[in-house]
């Protein structure tokens, strides 16, 4: 058969695509860590909110700035899901192509080469959004100064 590529074209093929491969691997961990914190942030939301209505004076003010707070780091995460997920969609793309233009004989390296630089910049993006969202989280994880009763001199 003069269509069917020799072993050793495959190999080579599969070689190039280990770098892309071992990618989806670190983008599905970052995946799984920031939809984890999106878990959370929608648990707390909804805990706040059952607290909200029974809230008033101080405390409701600080269970409406939470939530606020909440309503952001969803958006954030949000969009470091999205980038990491087109990333990697992007990355598959890649790997896909990387096969296609081998058997087809298809000389799209400068296709392929954008296809990753822009799945890496978006597997960026996603992480400094990501890096936003701690950011932001660290706003509500600070211990209010009157509940740590220092000691009196």
């Amino acid at each position: 058969m003069a269509f069917s590529p020799a072993v050793t074209t495959i190999a080579q093929t599969i070689q190039l695509s280990l770098s892309p491969v071992f990618m989806l691997a670190g983008i599905g961990a970052v995946l799984n860590v920031i939809s984890q914190r999106l878990a959370r942030v929608v648990d707390r939301a909804r805990a706040l909110e059952a607290l909200h209505p029974r809230s008033t004076g101080p405390e409701h003010d600080r269970h409406v700035w939470e939530l606020r707070l909440l309503d952001q780091r969803m958006s954030v995460i949000n969009a470091a899901l999205v980038l990491c997920v087109t990333s990697a969609v992007a990355t598959c793309c890649v790997v896909a192509l990387l096969f296609i233009a081998e058997l087809v004989h298809l000389r799209i390296g400068n296709v392929v080469a954008v296809i990753f630089v822009l799945a890496m910049a978006m597997l960026v993006a996603g992480l400094i959004a990501f890096l936003i969202e701690v950011r932001l989280s660290l706003r509500a994880t600070h211990v209010r100064v009157e509940l740590l009763e220092k000691e009196r001199a």
